[in-house]
């Protein structure tokens, strides 16, 4: 009789098993960060690898991964024996980060109003639609204001037509979301970011450069100063508000 031979997987096979596991891992990685930064998961919190492989329904192995990365960006570290943890802030960090966005950010400003440099009108027209609108039509909603407040930022960069200036800008950006979401639970700050965000772009629509970017740091550093007063209180008073 003819003996059955066991083919192994060929190479095709355990590739596409690879790309597979990365990009179930890419999405445990998005939810855990989206966790941290909405604070389903705050400063503090433990949990494990299966409690998260439970509630994602995926298996363990792309969860591990995400973690991985999660804790070489800082996020949450690994307990010996009981499972992992998110890391509290570090603020000697964020005030580092918000320095240097400060510089990129308040660069990109002289540029934009720079005639020797190319800038990007359709992203500054698209950020007008959006702040330079009257009272009324204003968003309440915290975590939109957020998200555009965030999405400002970045496209004063990236009009500037610097790409590994936006890139790095980008980073930082992702770097202090975490703490940057707290600055917009209460109605008087999102209030002030649509006055604050209409004066910068009006400056800079009128080519007033150290306006503009004296209009930009001000606004920083009201944000900055928030930063400095967050609690871990106030942590979990954020994600109790977020629940309602």
């Amino acid at each position: 009789m003819p003996t059955s031979v066991k083919t192994r997987p060929g190479p095709e096979r355990h590739a596409s098993q690879d790309a597979a596991f990365r990009t179930r891992a890419d999405e445990v990685y998005a939810q855990l960060k989206r966790d941290v930064a909405e604070f389903s998961l705050v400063p503090g919190d433990r949990f494990t690898e299966s409690e998260i492989s439970e509630r994602l329904g995926v298996s363990r192995t792309p969860v591990r991964q995400a973690l991985f990365r999660l804790q070489q960006e800082g996020y949450v570290e690994v307990l010996f024996r009981s499972g992992w943890r998110v890391l509290p802030f570090d603020f000697d960090q964020f005030e580092q980060l918000y320095d240097l966005r400060m510089v990129l950010e308040t660069t990109a400003v002289h540029r934009l109003c720079d005639s020797g440099h190319r800038v990007d009108r359709s992203l500054l027209d698209s950020l007008a639609r959006i702040w330079l609108v009257p009272a009324a039509q204003r968003s309440s909603d915290t975590v939109q204001v957020a998200q555009w407040d965030e999405e400002f930022h970045c496209a004063l960069v990236a009009a500037a037509g610097n790409a590994e200036m936006a890139r790095v800008h980008r980073d930082v950006t992702d770097r202090i979301r975490i703490i940057r979401r707290l600055d917009f639970t209460k109605q008087p700050r999102i209030d002030a970011t649509y006055e604050e965000h209409a004066k910068i772009l009006k400056a800079i629509r009128a080519n007033r450069g150290e306006q503009a970017a004296m209009l930009l740091r001000a606004h920083i550093e009201t944000s900055q100063a928030e930063v400095r007063k967050i609690t871990l209180h106030q942590v979990h008073m954020a994600r109790t508000a977020g629940r309602r």
